[in-house]
């Protein structure tokens, strides 16, 4: 892991989701603009890919990310350590077990939430995996799939892992449905059960537990944090991300970045934007649309989405487009500004 005073504790205090189709490397680099201190999570990559696949494309990361973890998606131990191994050999701080994940294509290829049916390949993969590196193996789950009991279903499921050294669990506070429910509606339809994770961490003191789902901010982090070793937070995040801008002084008690301001940040991705073009062909709109909530509930935020919607496609849109679609906000400002003197 990048070199630290804290614990392991700490650090995870506040972490971003892996989210499929949106926590890629040019998100976590704009999430690691907006806070320094919380933990960055990958998009969830099979085992295979990394093992068989374009590894670069696939894993590469920014430095500048770190602390950056991992998530891999498998069953089969042996794959998963030599994964986990690669995945090491780059630079990742931790490896993440997918036991959460409820779409088809995951059960199909028996990885994701399934799993929380099987704890004893789950943990055989924790051991070839902490057999193979030396950077933390963690276990992202559920707490429960389909008729499950979740008392004993994840009781079960940690018992099996922290037996074989894992020492971070993070707990979607729903069951996933595998049949009947969407990937979708399993983000949102189970009811939360909270309870459930306090639990967990009031039976398991030694074991750093993580709570996840539907916390909408931070004063609602801050209350799980009274009960729990860290929160992860994920669509608001993602949908309203200037609010990672207060996390580093709000849950790690860390002292404000007077130079970060929204303005400042467009400025940076802009350049980074540009970066990516030149080295590697990106086109803006890759970047831009993990940018759309940067101004959500400030005046010219419909303009500023409105701008990337139209133009960050466009053949030879670069940093430059960034710059003029923070303009609508700037001026809808002064603006306002100018009506509040008149």
């Amino acid at each position: 892991m990048s070199a630290t005073t804290h614990s392991p504790g700490d650090l995870h205090r506040l972490s971003i989701a892996p989210m499929m189709d949106w926590t890629d490397r040019h998100c976590r680099y704009f999430h690691r603009l907006l806070t320094r201190r919380a933990v960055l999570y990958t998009e969830m990559v099979t085992s295979a890919a990394v093992v068989h696949g374009d590894r670069e494309r696939l894993i590469g990361f920014d430095p500048a990310e770190q602390p950056v973890v991992l998530q891999l998606g498998g069953s089969e131990p042996a794959e998963m350590a030599e994964a986990a191994r690669i995945a090491e050999g780059f630079g990742y701080a931790e490896i993440n077990i997918n036991v959460g994940c409820p779409s088809d294509r995951v059960q199909s290829g028996r990885f994701g939430a399934c799993l929380m049916a099987e704890p004893a390949t789950v943990a055989a993969c924790v051991a070839a995996m902490r057999r193979a590196v030396d950077v933390p193996v963690t276990v992202k789950c559920r707490i429960g799939i389909d008729d499950q009991d979740t008392e004993r279903a994840l009781d079960d499921l940690v018992e099996a892992v922290a037996g074989e050294g894992c020492g971070h669990v993070i707990v979607h506070a729903r069951k996933a449905w595998l049949k009947g429910l969407s990937p979708k509606e399993n983000r949102s339809v189970p009811p939360l059960d909270y309870d459930r994770v306090y639990r967990l961490k009031a039976r398991r003191p030694d074991l750093l537990v993580t709570i996840n789902g539907g916390i909408p901010d931070l004063d609602a982090a801050a209350a799980h944090l009274t009960r729990v070793d860290g929160v992860m937070l994920g669509r608001a995040a993602y949908e309203t991300p200037w609010l990672l801008a207060e996390a580093d002084s709000r849950i790690h008690g860390a002292g404000a970045d007077p130079a970060r301001d929204r303005l400042a940040v467009v400025g940076a991705m802009a350049e980074y934007a540009d970066r990516q073009r030149v080295a590697h062909g990106t086109p803006l709109n890759a970047v831009s649309r993990h940018m759309l909530g940067l101004f959500h509930g400030l005046p010219g935020a419909r303009a500023w989405r409105r701008h990337l919607a139209e133009e960050a496609h466009r053949e030879g849109a670069d940093g430059g487009t960034l710059i003029a679609a923070a303009r609508h906000v700037t001026e809808a400002l002064e603006r306002q500004a100018l009506q509040s003197a008149a």
